[in-house]
């Protein structure tokens, strides 16, 4: 009798499995240290957590028995006044992960092309494969811009049905002026670009930004071949509970909600981003400590010699490492409980990732930068 492995498809056989980052608990154990001594600042994660109400709101609810809303009426309203688009452009999902995943099969048949930007975020590519698509990269410039000619002259040799813009980007930090964007929207494929981190550009901007120079969400609907993403995972803090939404044309929509699971954001979810939404005041606060510490942590990291820093409008800061071995000063930091993000992909040799946390916790990281340079060079 063959294995039951032989009716799997080869695609998927063969395919890459996704590493995401350990949970704090299983961190804290496989470091043997109590859990309180955990400086996790490697995910990107808002280190002030909800907000009160939302914590309020949790406990409250009485229905966690009950099956949720799944056309999540009363979230999509409110989301309709937080981003002033119409309730029917609007899609929930367990996180943005779902909507890229949700748009992925809705467009792609096997083969079909999808064009990504990196070094980015990596569940583009990572469901592009799982849906049964060919991915093809067109790398960012050295400064992680996009190269506008060659993701055209990319469009155009493959045909591609999707292109993912990250903005501010993940890891780098930088945004994707919208003239870009606008550019990439003539192209004869859906532009989809994730505004994940979009909350930290845009608090305190100037004005000429405020009036759209940041995102662009705004323009969906006047372009229908545009979606954006967005989440409640960083700004909000709600990462665990997994809730974020897309926001696209009703053609498109329409669609999207043929394929998607009936109950996929679940009742906590949707109790805790409504509450959020309640508590703009409370958020927006928690978000301007971030920007402060992340323009403080800029500063304090250009003054190490050794890393060449980037700059962010994200809630995180990506570093190269000049001199010495990146990999081993994330090992020796992760020693102290110091949790940061490594890479040694090609675009990225030698790089590091720190999230923005309190200021304490990033104190804590400037001085363990400044041991390991001093011991490595004694």
């Amino acid at each position: 009798m063959p294995s039951v492995t032989d009716l799997i498809r080869p695609d998927i056989a063969n395919l890459e499995a996704y590493t995401p980052i350990v949970p704090l608990d299983v961190l804290a154990e496989r470091l043997n240290l109590p859990v309180e001594r955990i400086v996790k600042l490697d995910a990107n994660e808002n280190p002030y957590g909800p907000s009160p109400q939302a914590l309020a709101a949790l406990a409250a609810e009485p229905y966690y028995a009950i099956y949720p809303d799944p056309e999540h009426t009363r979230l999509r309203a409110m989301l309709s006044d937080y981003t002033g688009q119409p309730v029917a452009r609007i899609v929930c999902g367990a996180g943005a992960d779902e909507i890229i995943d949700l748009l992925l099969r809705l467009l792609l048949q096997p083969g079909d092309v999808v064009l990504d930007c990196p070094p980015t975020f990596g569940m583009y590519a990572f469901d592009t494969a799982v849906c049964g698509g060919r991915l093809v990269q067109v790398p960012r410039r050295a400064d992680f811009s996009l190269d506008l000619p060659a993701i055209e002259q990319a469009a155009a040799e493959t045909q591609a049905r999707v292109l993912f813009i990250t903005s501010p980007n993940n890891p780098s930090g930088n945004l994707t002026p919208p003239t870009d964007i606008e550019r990439l929207l003539k192209l004869p494929l859906l532009v989809v670009v994730d505004e994940a981190y979009i909350e930290f550009a845009a608090y305190q901007a100037p004005e000429a930004e405020r009036r759209g120079d940041i995102g662009v969400s705004a323009w969906v609907g006047r372009y229908a071949n545009l979606v954006v993403l967005r989440t409640f995972s960083k700004w909000a803090g709600l990462a665990g509970l997994r809730v974020g939404y897309g926001l696209l044309t009703e053609e498109l929509a329409a669609h999207i909600w043929k394929i998607k699971q009936p109950y996929n954001v679940n009742l906590a979810a949707q109790v805790a981003a409504q509450a959020s939404l309640q508590d703009l005041e409370y958020l927006q606060a928690n978000i301007g400590r971030i920007v402060a510490e992340r323009e403080r942590m800029l500063v304090a990291l250009a003054q190490l010699p050794w890393l060449q820093v980037y700059p962010s409008r994200a809630n995180f800061i990506l570093c190269r490492v000049l001199d010495g071995d990146a990999l081993h000063l994330k090992q020796a930091l992760e020693r102290q409980g110091i949790l940061i993000r490594y890479y040694h992909k090609a675009t990225l040799r030698d790089c590091i990732r720190i999230s923005i946390g309190t200021a304490t916790q990033n104190q804590a990281v400037l001085e363990a930068l400044a041991r390991w340079q001093v011991d490595r060079l004694e």
